[in-house]
């Protein structure tokens, strides 16, 4: 059986994508020792990220080709907007964070914001989907790890278990789905391209998560 797209991605960059999932940021919530102010920092960096994946998310609904695919994308600018921009609304509040306060110009932040930008603004359709599939199947797969583990913080809790839930689930499978369906009429050096978007994208993460830090 011909592999396809999303095992082909996945294969070609196992390195950075085990680097990733493997990170300091991800063992940390694993083992219960994640620092307050790392988590408030990440907060803050990630909240402001989300409000631009609604924009990501926008192009790649602008760029669908078809209904059934601009109806599931408007389903996740809706999430997007209403429940994981609350979640950060309320957590800000609750732990009595001010936004304005931390600096999302640091390189590792902009270069992932303008980055993640840049692929979905100037790219085609299938650009997005494998940058986001890059996102998101990373989240979940660490996510569902971590969700069976011991988490002491409640709004560090609920912010995996929403990375581990079904419905996030379903949103990284379908992009993985809409990868695999493209991949198999797609020539072998379109396949290498966005195999190199998925890549790019684990960089850029790996570098986000390690900012909470500094």
């Amino acid at each position: 059986m011909a592999e396809t797209l999303s095992e082909q991605i996945l294969r070609e960059n196992k390195a950075v994508f085990d680097a990733m999932i493997g990170h300091r940021f991800v063992e940390d919530i694993k083992a219960d020792r994640l620092p307050k102010d790392v988590f408030d920092r990440y907060l803050v960096f990630e909240g402001a990220f989300v409000d631009t994946a609604i924009s990501i998310f926008a192009f790649a609904a602008a760029k669908a080709r078809t209904i059934t695919q601009k109806r599931w994308l408007v389903g996740v600018l809706d999430a997007l907007a209403n429940q994981q921009i609350a979640y950060f609304e309320k957590t800000f509040a609750e732990r009595g964070i001010e936004p304005e306060g931390f600096d999302t110009s640091i390189p590792e932040v902009a270069t992932f914001r303008d980055g993640m930008l840049e692929i979905s603004r100037d790219g085609g359709y299938l650009d997005t989907v494998a940058a986001m599939f890059a996102a998101e199947w990373m989240y979940w797969t660490w996510s569902k790890e971590a969700a069976s583990q011991l988490i002491s913080d409640p709004l560090l809790k609920e912010w995996v278990d929403l990375h581990a839930h079904e419905d996030f689930a379903a949103q990284a499978r379908w992009l993985k789905s809409e990868l695999d369906h493209a991949g198999e009429r797609m020539s072998p050096d379109e396949r290498s391209r966005l195999s190199g978007i998925f890549g790019r994208v684990q960089a850029l993460e790996i570098a986000f998560h390690d900012a909470p830090y500094f």
